[in-house]
């Protein structure tokens, strides 16, 4: 076992990434940052790595095909250790959401079940799965309002939309890719079910709608906001355009379509925050 490979199992950038969704989501939602912003920050960092942690854990077969170079294909870090350090990393994050609001400590213990569920058992089931990790993806923003109540909710919802809709796109491209260990491993995703070029279709119908959403906050920051979403909204764009019409997965993974949907919604958050302090 070694340190960097319990510090990668975590995807880092994601996790931190995920907690500043929180974040900008409760400045988007209020129009201030609170110190207790900090908190919605650590928790969400906290349960996200958490996630990982235990999506490595029930993936070990599949990555031992798709990714062996990940810590524990890889011997980096061991079964015991992930499912120890994944509840110590769940148990830490919600710990810090009792210090928040009751919705937030709500949202927070549902989210840790549903990502141990996902991955144990939902992450095999055809669309219901990529829903569940789009929902999760989503719910940053609704954490991050949700400390504001009900109102700050309903401040960030086209925000939750535009992020779930582009996961689930990217989860869709992904699944695509992911064809060959999928299958040796048992597991019946979309594409195993119904075919590659119906699953890219509807990835594509999912980006149209995660930029339809995206085009709603005009209403609240005009044009500036516009002329900043309309790049996230053609990275997005080319994203599902280069899968459209590919066949195989090994098609699918030389398109890079996942990496610019994920490049699209790293985007997306520095133009949602950006527009959040200034306009």
């Amino acid at each position: 076992m070694s340190l960097s490979g319990f510090v990668s199992i975590t995807r880092p950038v994601n996790s931190l990434a995920a907690g500043l969704a929180a974040v900008v989501a409760y400045l988007i939602a209020t129009g201030t940052v609170i110190p207790e912003t900090l908190l919605l920050f650590a928790a969400v960092a906290l349960i996200t790595a958490a996630g990982n942690v235990i999506n490595d854990y029930f993936d070990i077969e599949i990555d031992r095909v798709n990714r062996p170079d990940r810590p524990i294909p890889s011997g980096k870090v061991t079964l015991p250790a992930a499912r120890a350090f994944a509840v110590t990393l769940f148990l830490a994050g919600i710990l810090v959401c009792l210090k928040t609001s009751a919705l937030c400590i709500a949202i927070a213990v549902f989210n840790a079940l549903l990502l141990i569920i996902y991955a144990a058992r939902l992450k095999r089931t055809p669309l219901v799965g990529n829903i569940a990790v789009s929902y999760l993806a989503a719910s940053m923003f609704l954490f991050g309002g949700a400390l504001d109540g009900m109102p700050g909710v309903s401040q960030v919802m086209p925000f939750a939309a535009m992020t779930f809709f582009a996961m689930l796109a990217r989860e869709l491209v992904k699944d695509a890719e992911d064809v060959e260990g999928d299958r040796a491993s048992g597991a019946a995703t979309l594409p195993i079910l119904q075919g590659i070029p119906f699953t890219l279709r509807l990835a594509f119908f999912c980006a149209i709608l995660g930029i339809a959403a995206s085009l709603v906050p005009y209403l609240r920051w005009g044009l500036w906001y516009i002329g900043g979403i309309v790049i996230v909204d053609l990275i997005l764009l080319a994203a599902a355009a280069k899968v459209i019409r590919c066949a195989d997965p090994g098609e699918v993974k030389a398109t890079g379509a996942s990496d610019l949907f994920k490049a699209g919604m790293f985007a997306s958050l520095v133009v949602f925050t950006l527009s959040a302090l200034v306009l």
